[in-house]
Protein backbone atom coordinates (compact mmCIF):
# COMPACT_ATOMS: atom_id res chain seq x y z
CA UNK A 1 0.00 0.00 0.00
CA UNK A 2 1.43 3.70 -0.74
CA UNK A 3 2.19 4.82 2.31
CA UNK A 4 0.14 7.90 3.26
CA UNK A 5 1.66 11.62 2.42
CA UNK A 6 2.93 13.64 5.72
CA UNK A 7 1.70 17.01 6.45
CA UNK A 8 5.17 18.32 5.92
CA UNK A 9 5.49 16.44 2.47
CA UNK A 10 1.99 18.33 1.44
CA UNK A 11 3.23 21.64 2.88
CA UNK A 12 6.44 21.58 0.39
CA UNK A 13 4.14 20.28 -2.72
CA UNK A 14 2.18 23.27 -2.30
CA UNK A 15 4.88 25.90 -1.68
CA UNK A 16 6.48 24.47 -5.30
CA UNK A 17 4.03 27.12 -7.66
CA UNK A 18 5.95 30.04 -8.47
CA UNK A 19 3.85 33.37 -8.65
CA UNK A 20 1.27 33.42 -11.22
CA UNK A 21 1.38 29.25 -11.68
CA UNK A 22 -1.00 28.79 -8.87
CA UNK A 23 -3.61 31.11 -10.57
CA UNK A 24 -2.90 29.28 -13.78
CA UNK A 25 -3.75 26.14 -12.64
CA UNK A 26 -6.63 27.21 -10.72
CA UNK A 27 -7.77 28.18 -13.97
CA UNK A 28 -6.94 25.04 -16.19
CA UNK A 29 -8.97 23.22 -13.92
CA UNK A 30 -11.84 25.26 -13.90
CA UNK A 31 -11.63 25.08 -17.65
CA UNK A 32 -11.32 21.30 -17.41
CA UNK A 33 -14.46 21.05 -14.93
CA UNK A 34 -16.40 23.37 -17.72
CA UNK A 35 -15.69 21.50 -20.61
CA UNK A 36 -17.09 18.42 -19.03
CA UNK A 37 -19.98 19.99 -17.15
CA UNK A 38 -20.33 23.47 -18.36
CA UNK A 39 -20.50 26.63 -15.37
CA UNK A 40 -22.44 24.46 -12.56
CA UNK A 41 -19.58 22.21 -12.98
CA UNK A 42 -16.41 25.00 -12.18
CA UNK A 43 -16.31 25.02 -8.45
CA UNK A 44 -13.86 26.39 -6.62
CA UNK A 45 -12.98 23.53 -4.25
CA UNK A 46 -12.60 20.90 -6.43
CA UNK A 47 -10.45 23.46 -7.99
CA UNK A 48 -8.10 23.29 -5.23
CA UNK A 49 -8.19 19.88 -4.56
CA UNK A 50 -7.45 19.53 -8.38
CA UNK A 51 -4.22 21.89 -8.19
CA UNK A 52 -3.02 20.25 -4.82
CA UNK A 53 -3.65 23.18 -2.53
CA UNK A 54 -5.71 24.11 0.58
CA UNK A 55 -8.50 26.07 -0.37
CA UNK A 56 -7.20 29.35 1.78
CA UNK A 57 -4.18 29.59 -0.96
CA UNK A 58 -6.82 29.81 -3.93
CA UNK A 59 -8.44 32.62 -2.05
CA UNK A 60 -5.31 34.69 -2.97
CA UNK A 61 -6.19 34.29 -6.36
CA UNK A 62 -10.45 34.48 -6.87
CA UNK A 63 -11.92 35.24 -4.19
CA UNK A 64 -14.94 32.85 -4.04
CA UNK A 65 -16.85 30.51 -6.38
CA UNK A 66 -18.22 33.61 -9.08
CA UNK A 67 -14.35 35.02 -9.61
CA UNK A 68 -12.91 31.48 -10.79
CA UNK A 69 -16.38 31.29 -13.07
CA UNK A 70 -15.91 35.07 -14.51
CA UNK A 71 -12.23 33.93 -15.39
CA UNK A 72 -12.88 30.49 -16.79
CA UNK A 73 -15.85 32.01 -18.53
CA UNK A 74 -13.27 34.78 -20.02
CA UNK A 75 -11.04 32.31 -21.15
CA UNK A 76 -13.66 30.23 -22.76
CA UNK A 77 -14.28 33.51 -25.27
CA UNK A 78 -10.75 33.48 -25.69
CA UNK A 79 -10.78 29.74 -27.31
CA UNK A 80 -13.91 30.95 -29.22
CA UNK A 81 -12.13 33.54 -30.61
CA UNK A 82 -8.65 31.68 -31.27
CA UNK A 83 -10.80 29.44 -33.22
CA UNK A 84 -12.42 32.08 -35.31
CA UNK A 85 -9.18 33.38 -35.89
CA UNK A 86 -7.89 29.86 -37.48
CA UNK A 87 -10.91 30.02 -39.60
CA UNK A 88 -10.01 33.58 -40.56
CA UNK A 89 -6.44 33.19 -41.35
CA UNK A 90 -7.30 30.19 -43.61
CA UNK A 91 -8.82 32.50 -46.14
CA UNK A 92 -6.99 34.93 -48.66
CA UNK A 93 -8.06 38.39 -49.57
CA UNK A 94 -7.11 37.75 -53.33
CA UNK A 95 -8.18 40.16 -55.98
CA UNK A 96 -11.81 40.09 -55.47
CA UNK A 97 -12.68 42.49 -52.69
CA UNK A 98 -16.57 41.08 -52.46
CA UNK A 99 -15.48 37.44 -52.45
CA UNK A 100 -13.35 37.91 -49.23
CA UNK A 101 -15.50 39.78 -47.17
CA UNK A 102 -18.37 36.95 -47.62
CA UNK A 103 -15.71 34.45 -47.08
CA UNK A 104 -14.80 36.19 -44.05
CA UNK A 105 -18.91 36.21 -42.72
CA UNK A 106 -18.78 32.68 -43.21
CA UNK A 107 -15.50 31.94 -41.56
CA UNK A 108 -16.79 33.51 -38.04
CA UNK A 109 -20.39 31.82 -38.33
CA UNK A 110 -18.91 28.38 -39.48
CA UNK A 111 -16.00 28.52 -36.26
CA UNK A 112 -18.95 29.96 -34.23
CA UNK A 113 -21.10 26.87 -34.85
CA UNK A 114 -17.96 24.16 -35.31
CA UNK A 115 -17.08 25.66 -31.44
CA UNK A 116 -20.10 25.16 -30.07
CA UNK A 117 -20.56 21.75 -31.30
CA UNK A 118 -17.05 20.55 -30.75
CA UNK A 119 -16.77 22.51 -27.07
CA UNK A 120 -20.25 22.55 -25.84
CA UNK A 121 -19.18 22.98 -22.24
CA UNK A 122 -17.53 25.86 -22.99
CA UNK A 123 -19.39 27.00 -24.96
CA UNK A 124 -22.20 27.44 -22.55
CA UNK A 125 -19.79 28.56 -20.13
CA UNK A 126 -18.44 31.64 -22.74
CA UNK A 127 -22.26 33.00 -22.45
CA UNK A 128 -23.53 32.34 -18.54
CA UNK A 129 -22.42 35.09 -17.01
CA UNK A 130 -23.59 38.65 -17.66
CA UNK A 131 -20.92 40.54 -18.60
CA UNK A 132 -21.06 41.81 -22.59
CA UNK A 133 -18.16 40.66 -24.56
CA UNK A 134 -18.89 43.78 -26.38
CA UNK A 135 -18.29 45.52 -22.99
CA UNK A 136 -15.69 49.12 -23.76
CA UNK A 137 -13.18 48.96 -23.49
CA UNK A 138 -12.96 45.26 -24.25
CA UNK A 139 -11.46 42.59 -21.73
CA UNK A 140 -7.95 41.54 -23.29
CA UNK A 141 -9.23 38.30 -20.96
CA UNK A 142 -11.49 37.46 -23.56
CA UNK A 143 -9.23 38.35 -26.73
CA UNK A 144 -7.41 35.51 -29.23
CA UNK A 145 -4.17 36.21 -30.55
CA UNK A 146 -4.99 38.99 -32.42
CA UNK A 147 -6.19 40.88 -29.40
CA UNK A 148 -9.98 40.50 -30.53
CA UNK A 149 -12.99 38.95 -29.01
CA UNK A 150 -15.56 37.15 -31.20
CA UNK A 151 -17.54 39.94 -31.53
CA UNK A 152 -15.04 42.31 -32.81
CA UNK A 153 -13.85 39.61 -35.42
CA UNK A 154 -17.57 39.70 -36.70
CA UNK A 155 -17.19 43.40 -36.58
CA UNK A 156 -14.33 43.08 -38.71
CA UNK A 157 -16.11 40.64 -41.05
CA UNK A 158 -18.79 42.81 -41.73
CA UNK A 159 -16.85 46.28 -42.01
CA UNK A 160 -14.83 44.25 -44.56
CA UNK A 161 -18.85 43.46 -46.47
CA UNK A 162 -19.28 47.44 -46.27
CA UNK A 163 -15.62 48.29 -47.59
CA UNK A 164 -16.47 45.67 -50.51
CA UNK A 165 -19.61 47.63 -51.17
CA UNK A 166 -22.20 44.59 -50.28
CA UNK A 167 -23.39 45.90 -47.16
CA UNK A 168 -24.69 49.69 -47.24
CA UNK A 169 -22.82 51.63 -44.18
CA UNK A 170 -26.48 52.82 -42.99
CA UNK A 171 -26.97 49.44 -42.56
CA UNK A 172 -24.02 48.54 -40.90
CA UNK A 173 -25.09 50.00 -37.31
CA UNK A 174 -26.01 46.77 -35.27
CA UNK A 175 -25.82 44.37 -37.78
CA UNK A 176 -23.77 42.27 -35.75
CA UNK A 177 -26.20 41.55 -33.26
CA UNK A 178 -28.36 40.48 -36.27
CA UNK A 179 -25.82 37.92 -37.14
CA UNK A 180 -24.80 36.84 -34.04
CA UNK A 181 -28.26 36.11 -32.93
CA UNK A 182 -28.75 33.76 -36.07
CA UNK A 183 -25.88 31.96 -35.54
CA UNK A 184 -26.23 31.25 -31.74
CA UNK A 185 -29.40 30.43 -31.96
CA UNK A 186 -28.79 27.60 -34.24
CA UNK A 187 -25.91 26.72 -32.05
CA UNK A 188 -28.49 26.54 -29.40
CA UNK A 189 -31.06 24.69 -31.37
CA UNK A 190 -28.27 21.92 -32.08
CA UNK A 191 -26.65 22.08 -28.53
CA UNK A 192 -29.69 21.75 -26.63
CA UNK A 193 -33.11 21.70 -28.79
CA UNK A 194 -35.14 19.61 -31.21
CA UNK A 195 -32.06 19.82 -33.28
CA UNK A 196 -30.04 18.42 -30.58
CA UNK A 197 -28.34 14.88 -31.52
CA UNK A 198 -28.69 15.42 -35.07
CA UNK A 199 -25.78 13.93 -37.02
CA UNK A 200 -22.18 15.73 -38.03
CA UNK A 201 -23.22 16.29 -42.05
CA UNK A 202 -26.69 17.39 -41.54
CA UNK A 203 -25.62 19.65 -38.79
CA UNK A 204 -22.99 21.21 -41.15
CA UNK A 205 -25.60 21.07 -44.00
CA UNK A 206 -28.07 23.52 -42.13
CA UNK A 207 -25.43 25.70 -40.88
CA UNK A 208 -24.11 25.89 -44.64
CA UNK A 209 -27.89 27.07 -44.96
CA UNK A 210 -28.09 28.96 -42.49
CA UNK A 211 -25.04 31.30 -43.47
CA UNK A 212 -26.20 31.60 -46.87
CA UNK A 213 -29.65 33.11 -45.30
CA UNK A 214 -27.38 35.43 -43.50
CA UNK A 215 -25.48 36.52 -46.18
CA UNK A 216 -28.34 37.15 -48.89
CA UNK A 217 -29.76 39.14 -45.47
CA UNK A 218 -26.92 41.39 -45.23
CA UNK A 219 -26.10 41.93 -48.72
Amino acid sequence: MPRPTSPRAESAARTTFRHGDLRRALLDAGLDMARTGGPEAVILREATRRAGVVPNAAYRHFHNQAELLSAVRSASIAALAVAIEAELSAIRPGKDAASYARRSLRAVGKAYMDFALREPGLFHTAFSVPAPVFQQPPNPANAGQTGMNPFQLLSLALDRMVDAGILKAKDRPGAEFLAWSTVHGMSILMLDGPLRGIDAPTAQQFGKRLLDMVERGLG
